[in-house]
């Protein structure tokens, strides 16, 4: 059993729910034209460091015709992909040794996985398991932009935590967290090197505004509910990762202030009465292709 990432660095429901919001179908056009898959054809598509399942129930819905299998060495995250994405594979498994045969898939993609991988083994199973021909799909976070509602800032006693907790945190050192960043030109560049052709490098730019009037009373709410499950998980771990500091007294205070924030943000939701934060995410899709056996 294996749930460092689960326990330590992001927490499930932290994960499923801003990436089930990122690849909501409403986003949908912002990926598939990028993808560039034959949806008529019964793709195998694995997804590497699928965490709790969210892209994978997505590329199920995207693409019905589809085998998908996703694979993470986190225990609970494949636990929870499992119990809440019907119609996947779920793995456990290690993406440096994949627990497939050689050419088995038509598609590998992975979502902010390859940071955390070092470049000439992360590509070389991709390379093994794909058939010639098939497709390698990374996506790969970049700086976005955050705007806070007034009525979810913190306290100063919370901002006076937070720094001194970021000031001592070294899980993503002891945890070999984003070891391997590549910048938005190092990335495309970095996957020829490995042996892909055909490399293109495009961007998807996610908008989460809940006041915004194209969204759906449920997905805003969705996105308020992110927010807090998010600020929740993160009052966590900072207490496992740094139980000195973080205090079960301190936690539980933290953690009623945070739910009478969202709350409230919830009940301004409810009343139109707009506060327009936004959260809006950039992906960078990178997309290469296995040469053909000549």
């Amino acid at each position: 059993m294996n749930n460092t990432w689960s326990v330590y660095i992001q927490g499930t429901q932290t994960l499923y729910l801003t990436r089930r919001l990122r690849f909501h179908d409403l986003f949908r056009e912002q990926y598939r034209p990028h993808f560039a898959l034959d949806e008529a054809k019964p793709l195998r598509i694995l997804e590497i460091g699928c965490g709790p399942g969210a892209l994978a129930g997505a590329l199920h819905r995207w693409y019905p015709k589809a085998e998908i299998v996703g694979i993470d060495r986190d225990t609970e995250f494949i636990r929870f992909a499992q119990e809440h994405e019907p119609g996947v594979t779920f793995v456990e498994g290690d993406a440096t040794a994949l627990p497939f045969p050689d050419g088995s898939f038509d598609v590998t993609i992975s979502n902010t996985v390859s940071e955390h991988i070092e470049p000439s083994r992360f590509y070389a199973e991709q390379l093994r398991v794909l058939k010639p021909g098939g497709v390698c799909l990374v996506l790969s976070a970049r700086r976005g932009l955050h705007a806070g509602a007034a009525c979810l800032e913190a306290s100063e006693a919370e901002k006076t935590f937070w720094e001194r907790f970021m000031r001592e945190d070294d899980s993503n050192e002891r945890f070999a967290v984003c070891q391997y960043p590549l910048s938005e030109a190092e990335l495309p560049l970095t996957m020829a090197r490995h042996g892909f052709a055909q490399i293109s490098s495009a961007f998807a730019l996610i908008d989460l505004t809940p006041d915004h009037p194209r969204f759906p009373a449920d997905v805003a709410r969705d996105m308020i509910e992110a927010g807090r499950q998010t600020a929740l998980e993160a009052l966590n771990t900072a207490r496992r990762l740094s139980p000195e500091l973080a205090m079960e007294d301190v936690i539980g205070s933290f953690t009623a202030e945070t739910n009478e924030r969202f709350d409230r943000r919830l009940a301004l939701y409810e009343q139109g009465e707009k506060q327009w934060d936004t959260a809006v995410s950039i992906t960078q899709i990178v997309r290469g292709v296995k040469a053909e056996v000549k």
